[in-house]
């Protein structure tokens, strides 16, 4: 039996989140039966439960709630929790897999001790943490210094885009890491939902939206996701449809300041519509947008980025390296400079339908031959056993 724990995750079954969808998806399409998953799960209650999901042990960890330092206190709890369980069970040979580069400068004595017992320390170091906005510049250096660590340390390091990978290989050559690459996956269902179903009619109405009459965009809003671009380009374009998107927006000082700067408000077209936490209206709402903009400038494969070319027929994407290598020919692409967006977006509602769906067929054929989680949960059992 080869045992796996799984740290860096909020917990499963998954609620939200990148890594969260992915352990769930890990553990729930599991069909090699010689594995034997162990998964952290955080929680702010002090009463812990263990508990069985879909064949794996799932254990409550127990954080306080004390702001983004609370990431790396829960992987720390998380390691200790699984050390502590390799040395009661007598444990051998299996792997500690660590999501993200949170604790680079805490990685090396605890490598020291899985290495006693057999057990090898891999890390999916995520996307460039230290890129992001939302963090000071001290955080930042945090963030960079503890990637860095994270990679000399770790036994291998499992990076879920290609150029994430190019990226470890080349800015920590002298650390000559062992690396793979395995995607992020997605799957291609149609929504249960239609245009009779009053969950679909009372959101369109709310919003004075049209199905097929919109751009669509859905993802976290902050500033290395390139809502500024995106926002000014559509006004200064002449598209007669609207740009709808999705994202929370709640007491958050960059929307304010995005409103200061572009005076988006006084665009009728351009509506900020709150979150959709249902999945199959959510699915629906892709499937029925004109297009889908993605200006993800941080990070590896991107889920939201998966939903929309396994849903959307046409995809206009930032021309960053993870994005293209994701989207191939089945997406159009945009920089940042003045008028390339905006241009583009003339063009597409200028395209005539066979254009349209060839560039959905190439999208959704991205998706089935390279990002399926039945091939991506293959690839890790494969990577696993070896």
């Amino acid at each position: 039996m080869k045992d796996i724990f799984v740290i860096g995750s909020k917990g499963i079954p998954a609620n939200y989140g990148g890594f969260e969808t992915f352990v769930d998806n890990l553990v729930q399409r599991q069909e090699n039966r010689d594995i034997k998953y162990h998964v952290a799960c955080m929680t702010f209650e002090k009463d812990t439960k263990n508990y069985e999901y879909a064949k794996a042990e799932c254990q409550e960890i127990t954080v306080p709630n004390i702001g983004g330092a609370k990431a790396i206190l829960y992987d720390l709890k998380a390691l200790d929790w699984a050390l502590k369980t390799i040395k009661e069970r007598d444990l051998r040979d299996g792997i500690v897999y660590i999501l993200a580069c949170r604790i680079g400068p805490f990685l090396h004595s605890y490598v020291k001790k899985f290495h006693k017992y057999g057990f090898k320390v891999w890390v999916n170091p995520d996307g460039h943490e230290w890129k992001r906005a939302k963090w000071s510049a001290p955080v930042r250096r945090y963030w960079k210094l503890s990637e860095r660590l994270m990679v000399k340390n770790a036994d291998f390091l499992v990076c879920d885009s290609k150029s994430i990978e190019s990226y470890i290989k080349e800015d920590y050559a002298k650390y000559n890491p062992k690396t793979t690459f395995i995607a992020y996956g997605a799957d291609i269902t149609e929504s249960k939902l239609t245009h009779e179903d009053s969950k679909v009619s009372e959101w369109l109405k709310k919003h004075q939206v049209k199905e097929n009459e919109y751009f669509l965009i859905v993802g976290r809003f902050v500033p290395e996701n390139n809502y500024e671009t995106m926002i000014r380009e559509f006004m200064a374009s002449d598209v007669k449809k609207d740009l709808v998107i999705i994202t929370n927006v709640e007491k958050n000082k960059f929307y304010e300041e995005l409103k200061e700067k572009t005076h988006f408000e006084k665009d009728p077209r351009i509506k900020f519509v709150g979150t959709v936490y249902d999945a199959e209206l959510l699915k629906y709402i892709r499937e029925n947008a004109f297009g889908y903009l993605h200006g993800h400038s941080v990070g590896g494969t991107n889920p939201s980025l998966l939903e929309a070319l396994g849903s959307t027929p046409l995809n206009l994407l930032l021309n960053v390296g993870f994005n293209q290598e994701v989207g191939e020919k089945g997406a159009l692409y945009w920089s940042t400079e003045e008028g390339s967006l905006s241009s583009l977006l003339e063009k597409t509602v200028k395209l005539d339908q066979a254009q349209k769906e060839e560039l959905g067929r190439r999208a959704k054929n991205q998706i089935k031959n390279y990002y399926s989680w039945n091939k991506i949960v293959f690839d890790y059992e494969s990577m696993f056993m070896k």
